[in-house]
C-alpha cells in the first residue's frame, strides 16, 4: 500500500558541506553510469525510487554505482560476507579529517601525494584510502589483520589506474599491536583514521543487526544477515570500541613525533568519557570532538595529538605549506 508521498530536503545538510552525497541519490543517473544496478531499483512505499536497503545484494551494487559516478573507479568488488559500508558517512570523515590539516595550515587543506595517511583496519573494501586520494591526492597505508581482506584491497587498488602508487595495504601479523609493525621506524604520517570495530562479543554484533534489519524491514526478519556484511574482526572484538579507541591512544603515545593527527570514530556517546580520560592521562596536547551523522544516526569523531604548538606549527612549515 502506497503512503502519502513525503517532501524530502533538498540537501542531507548533517553531511559535510564538500560531501557528493549530501543530496538525494538520483537513481536514473547512477543506473546511466552503472545499468547492472537497475534491476536493485524499485519504488518504495512512498513512490520515491529506491533500493532494499536489508538486501546485501543491492546494497553492494549501490556502493559500485556510487564509486564509479562520483568517483571513476571503474572496478569494485568485496568477497561475499566483508564489510560493505555506506559511502556518503567514509566520505564525511575523510573531509572533516582535511578540515583538521586545514586548521592548522594558514586556512588551507593541504593536497597532494607529500600528505601520508594510515587507515587502521582499511577492509576488503578499501573505500577511505579511495576516497582520500580522488578526493585531496593523499597517499594511504592501509593496515589489515585479515588477509583475505589484504588480497581484495590489493586487488581494487590494482583494478583502477587512478590509485595506482597512492595506497600500500600492509598486513598487521600481531591484532593487539596497531601502529606497531606497520609503521616503520621514523616512518611519518601527517594523519592516522581509524572505524573501530563497535561490539564487544559476536552476540551482541548479531543483536545489532537483528534491530537494524527490523528498523529496515518491521518483523520481517529473524536471521541476522548483514545488509552492510562485516567480518568478525570488523564488526566485534574483546571490550569492543571503548577498549580498541583506548589501546588506540595508549600506543599512539610511541609515534606522537612522526604523527601529527590521530583519529578514530566513536558511535557510542557514553564512550567518550573514557577516551579523554585516557588522553589526559598521556598528555595529549590538542583533542578535537567532531560529531558526525547521516537521518537519525549520530556518531562523532575523536582526533588527538602529543605536538606542541611550536612543533605542530614547523610540521605545518616543512610538510604542508604551499600544499
Amino acid at each position: 500500500m502506497l503512503k502519502e508521498k513525503r517532501e524530502h530536503p533538498k540537501e542531507k545538510a548533517r553531511l559535510h558541506p564538500r560531501n557528493r552525497h549530501r543530496e538525494r541519490y538520483d537513481f536514473r543517473k547512477l543506473t546511466d553510469t552503472c545499468p547492472a544496478l537497475l534491476p536493485f531499483v524499485r519504488l518504495n512505499v512512498y513512490n520515491d525510487e529506491s533500493i532494499d536497503f536489508s538486501d546485501p545484494e543491492a546494497v553492494m551494487m549501490l556502493n559500485r554505482a556510487l564509486l564509479m559516478h562520483f568517483y571513476n573507479i571503474g572496478s569494485w568488488d568485496i568477497p561475499e560476507g566483508y564489510l560493505c559500508p555506506p559511502i556518503p558517512g567514509r566520505a564525511d570523515y575523510i573531509h572533516h579529517m582535511a578540515d583538521l590539516l586545514c586548521s592548522k595550515n594558514f586556512g588551507v587543506i593541504p593536497t597532494g601525494p607529500g600528505i601520508r595517511c594510515l587507515d587502521i583496519g582499511v577492509g576488503a573494501n578499501c573505500i577511505y584510502p579511495m576516497i582520500g586520494t580522488l578526493e585531496y591526492g593523499w597517499s594511504f597505508i592501509g593496515s589489515e589483520t585479515d588477509p583475505v581482506a589484504i588480497v581484495s584491497a590489493e586487488k581494487i587498488v590494482a583494478a583502477n589506474p587512478v590509485l595506482a602508487g597512492k595506497i600500500e595495504i600492509r598486513l598487521q601479523d600481531q591484532p593487539n599491536d596497531i601502529f606497531f609493525g606497520i609503521l616503520q621506524k621514523e616512518e611519518v604520517i601527517d594523519l592516522a583514521i581509524c572505524n573501530p570495530p563497535f561490539h564487544a562479543s559476536l552476540a551482541e554484533a548479531q543483536s545489532g543487526t537483528l534491530r537494524k534489519l527490523n528498523n529496515l524491514n518491521p518483523g520481517r526478519t529473524t536471521v541476522p544477515v548483514r545488509n552492510f556484511g562485516g567480518q568478525g574482526s570488523e564488526l566485534w572484538c574483546k571490550g569492543g570500541e571503548e577498549r580498541f579507541v583506548k589501546d588506540m591512544v595508549r600506543q599512539s603515545k610511541f609515534f606522537a613525533e612522526t604523527c601529527f593527527w590521530f583519529s578514530a570514530l566513536i558511535s557510542k556517546q557514553s564512550h567518550l568519557k573514557p577516551v579523554y580520560e585516557t588522553l589526559d592521562k598521556l598528555e595529549a596536547t590538542g583533542i578535537k570532538t567532531i560529531p558526525v551523522g547521516q537521518g537519525t544516526k549520530s556518531g562523532r569523531i575523536v582526533a588527538w595529538t602529543f605536538l606542541d604548538r611550536e612543533r605542530q606549527q614547523a610540521w605545518a612549515n616543512e610538510r604542508w605549506k604551499g600544499k
